[in-house]
């Protein structure tokens, strides 16, 4: 039996082939770090990499657990593996040969076998590698320590962070994914700080895997993560009648399952593939497709919510998995579903389950653990060394002027009026895929034409994208019709009709927003820029995209956020305490 005292750190790993993610918690419970792996490598998702980077980690344990006498590993998914998983293994269906040969039964689902093939042949391989680089460092660094390793229901994980993050004392929790250990979903009663579950999915059906297959449809590739593309793409189409029949003649919604219509499901995917994205489609063909087929996912989405609410007692939704990303859908949930109040974390995919374990497994060794009733806070991940910036200031050839106590704040809000475009990196990263005013590309909203310049000499991406408008939270009521705090960027709300015209930028075409709250007690500094700018302007928005270029990663150190800065049109960056800017072009 060990002591009561016992020093014990808890790591959180999620083990999943895409976006794997580490997090820290100390023996107190409190969260020392959490961060997706794509951060320090540069690549988005990080597919096939593991969470434990044997680069990074020796130098987090050192940071944050060099007093450990215990270490709990705790993975998002358990150490057995489903029966069909290990017969497809066996078969062969799960080598490049079978992923080449498309072998194995066609399943009555969204995507080829040899995508679902290589899924699960992807996830075979990161959970015999589980905890490895881990263990090396743990037997070096820490030896004769006691480790002790923990695997939890998927789902589970992805609950525990929407519910131990949230500010609801009792919840219901939605968890609607690609695929967990038997099926894409599950439903969970949150009381009293337990979980209990009320309905867990098995089978093939999976609103991930057909949003997956719209967006491989729409022309994008969702292995990079480009699900964003049709959401933004979805506001310039209109409902096609066709479409919206086949697709709710494919899947329908029986109480909280998902029910595929079998006689006729692949003669309608067949006509889905006619309406394919490409060279002989016109645009407006393109836009309706991604607009028929978000309408279909957020009323399914709606329809399950509305089921489960009748199971549950309790007005507050927590909502996890991949799925809760559809900032489109999340912002119809409480004018469609009978809620009352909604939490999606700031992580809500797979990387957030790497906090959900650690967390599952904390609480598993502290039943009466208090929990705190507030937002989880969003940063987490690393912060850029204040001599990292330093050493650029000193070498980097650039303008730069050193503006401590704050005047950082004065001076990038007098830019940002002057519609210049801003780089910030403050503080601690964001944990999750939205940059939250830590590592932010800024820009004052005022005029259409910004949006179009980002696009074209910041991002480098396509000008349906729209961009996010950061308001001052006590505005927010005067800007948006039927507002709700959104303080991860989580849900899109429609603009008053008086307000578009002050902020084109961040106006979608449709008159929509993907909003993030901004409170001082979330974020001071990034408040205190709001708030000069207001004063400046008489505008409490700003144009907020993340700290990259399209197909990478957010930043993550002061090389790639000079990189973005020097390789594109951004005007200055501001940096801790100091403001790089761009010399006068010669005449």
């Amino acid at each position: 039996m060990r002591p009561k005292k016992t020093r014990t750190y808890y790591l959180g790993l999620c083990l999943t082939y895409h976006d794997p993610a580490l997090a820290i918690l100390g023996p107190d419970g409190s969260i020392l770090f959490a961060e997706a792996a794509e951060r320090r490598l540069q690549t988005k998702r990080a597919l096939n990499s593991p969470p434990d980077d044997l680069v990074r980690l020796p130098a987090l344990l050192r940071e944050y657990c060099a007093d450990a006498e215990e270490f709990v590993v705790a993975c998002n998914w358990r150490e057995s593996r489903p029966l069909y998983e290990h017969l497809a293994q066996q078969l062969g269906w799960l080598s490049p040969r079978g992923l080449l040969a498309n072998a194995g039964q066609r399943l009555h689902t969204w995507l080829e076998p040899y995508q679902l093939n290589h899924m699960q042949a992807a996830q075979h391989h990161a959970l015999q590698s589980r905890a490895l680089n881990l263990a090396l460092n743990l037997r070096r660094d820490f030896p004769g320590i006691l480790i002790r390793f923990r695997g939890y229901d998927h789902h589970l994980s992805h609950a525990a962070l929407a519910c131990y993050g949230s500010p609801f004392e009792d919840a219901a929790c939605a968890v609607i994914d690609s695929y967990g250990e038997t099926g894409s979903m599950a439903f969970f009663e949150y009381r009293a700080g337990r979980l209990r579950t009320v309905y867990q999915a098995k089978g093939p059906q999976s609103l991930g895997f057909y949003y997956m297959r719209l967006t491989e449809l729409c022309g994008f590739d969702w292995l990079a993560g480009e699900e964003w593309k049709v959401m933004g793409l979805a506001a310039y189409g209109q409902t096609d009648r066709e479409i919206l029949a086949w697709l709710r003649g494919m899947v329908r919604v029986e109480g909280l399952r998902l029910e595929t219509g079998y006689d006729r499901f692949f003669e309608r995917l067949q006509r889905l593939e006619t309406r394919r994205r490409g060279a002989d489609q016109t645009p407006e063909a393109a836009a309706g497709l991604a607009h028929t087929g978000q309408l279909f996912f957020t009323e399914t989405v709606n329809r399950l919510l509305g089921n489960f609410h009748a199971c549950v007692r309790s007005e507050n939704l927590a909502l996890a998995g991949g799925c809760a990303l559809n900032s489109v859908c999340n912002g119809q949930i409480l004018d469609s579903a009978p809620f009352q109040a909604l939490y999606v974390p700031p992580a809500p995919a797979d990387d957030g389950t790497a906090l959900g374990a650690a967390w599952l497994a904390f609480r598993e060794d502290h039943p009466e653990w208090p929990l705190e009733r507030q937002p989880l806070s969003a940063y987490l991940g690393s912060e850029i060394p204040a001599s990292d910036i330093e050493r650029f200031a000193r070498y980097s050839g650039l303008p730069v002027r050193h503006l401590p106590a704050g005047a950082i704040v004065d001076a990038a809000a007098e830019l940002l009026a002057r519609d210049k475009i801003l780089g910030w990196i403050q503080g601690r990263a964001e944990f999750g895929p939205r940059a939250l005013g830590n590592r932010s590309i800024l820009a004052d909203p005022r005029r259409a034409e910004t949006s179009e310049r980002l696009n074209r000499e910041v991002k480098f991406r396509e000008r349906f994208r729209p961009y996010a408008p950061a308001i001052l939270h006590e505005h927010g009521p005067d800007w948006f019709e039927a507002y709700q705090e959104s303080p991860y960027m989580e849900r899109s709300l429609r603009f008053r009709p008086e307000a578009q015209a002050r902020v084109p930028a961040v106006v979608h075409v449709d008159g929509s927003g993907r909003l993030q709250t901004v409170k001082q007690e979330w974020n001071p500094r990034f408040h205190a820029l709001l708030t000069e700018f207001h004063r400046l302007s008489g505008i409490p928005v700003l144009l907020n995209t993340s700290f990259n270029v399209m197909g990478k990663p957010i930043v993550h150190g002061m090389e790639d956020a000079f990189g973005v800065f020097v390789g594109s049109g951004m005007d200055a960056l501001a940096a801790g305490d100091y403001l790089f800017t761009k010399p006068a072009p010669s005449r």
